[in-house]
């Protein structure tokens, strides 16, 4: 079945805008790095919300190869961060970016949160991406922490993206989805499971916006021109969530 095409980016005659979010764990940039620039460039997106980007040796370089190699910038995070990345095309215009670690349970990896505000169309939009604990107690109070750090962003707008590790029935994901609009329950589109890549079984990744965003359609990208699945299979062992948004105009 061909799934309905999803909305290019652009800026609509009443000054909103449309907007394509990617959310990605790239598992450290360790499986097929062609394919991945591939995927994340038929994607066309203006930000992305990445986990598990390259943490050690020459992390920078590796964050920088993947941006020039599909048009992007790195706006923030990475090491700095445990993991979480963010990229964007340049039509955001920058204001902060801030990273944040959150406490360490002995014996577990370190998590962080990478955040940042931008302008697009001269709306102010908060960005924080994230990838919770493989612990259901962890990945609760961690849940609490990221709804924390956006509530101290000071924005009223915001996309929230990341690797649950839990399905929407876990307790964090409902801890989120109670005060966030969870993308892919709004407006299905494309396909839903997102891990393992190869024989996708669960939906453990996700995009969320706070209210006053419009939810154009948001799934992983199966049916999108110039994405195939051999490059989904191959660039990670997660697939994409892909989501098409419209926000807000500025009122006068």
């Amino acid at each position: 079945m061909v799934a309905t095409p999803l909305p290019d980016s652009r800026t609509e005659p009443d000054g909103s805008a449309v907007i394509r979010v990617l959310c990605y764990n790239i598992r450290s940039m360790r499986d097929d790095r062609g394919a991945l620039a591939r995927v994340i460039g038929a994607c066309a997106p203006d930000l992305v919300l990445v986990q598990e980007a390259p943490r050690f040796f020459r992390w920078r370089k590796r964050a920088a190869w993947l941006a020039a190699r599909t048009g992007l910038v790195v706006l923030g995070g990475g090491a700095t961060a445990a993991g979480p990345l963010l990229l964007c095309s340049l039509r955001a215009a920058v204001e902060r970016t801030d990273d944040l670690l959150l406490p360490r349970t002995p014996g577990l990896h370190r998590r962080g949160l990478a955040t940042s505000v931008v302008r697009i169309a001269g709306l102010r939009i908060g960005l924080l991406s994230f990838h919770l604990s493989l612990r259901s107690d962890e990945r609760l109070a961690q849940a609490g922490m990221v709804l924390e750090q956006l509530d101290a962003m000071g924005v009223e707008h915001a996309v929230v993206a990341g690797d649950l590790n839990e399905v929407p029935g876990g307790a964090a994901f409902r801890r989120l989805a109670g005060r966030l609009r969870d993308c892919r329950t709004a407006r299905p589109w494309g396909d839903e499971n997102t891990f393992p890549s190869d024989d996708p079984l669960r939906r453990i990744d996700a995009v969320f916006t706070t209210e006053g965003i419009e939810v154009l359609g948001c799934g992983v990208p199966t049916a999108l021109p110039g994405v195939s699945g051999a490059d989904l299979r191959a660039a990670s062992d997660h697939l994409p969530v892909l989501a098409a948004l419209r926000v807000p105009t500025i009122l006068p």
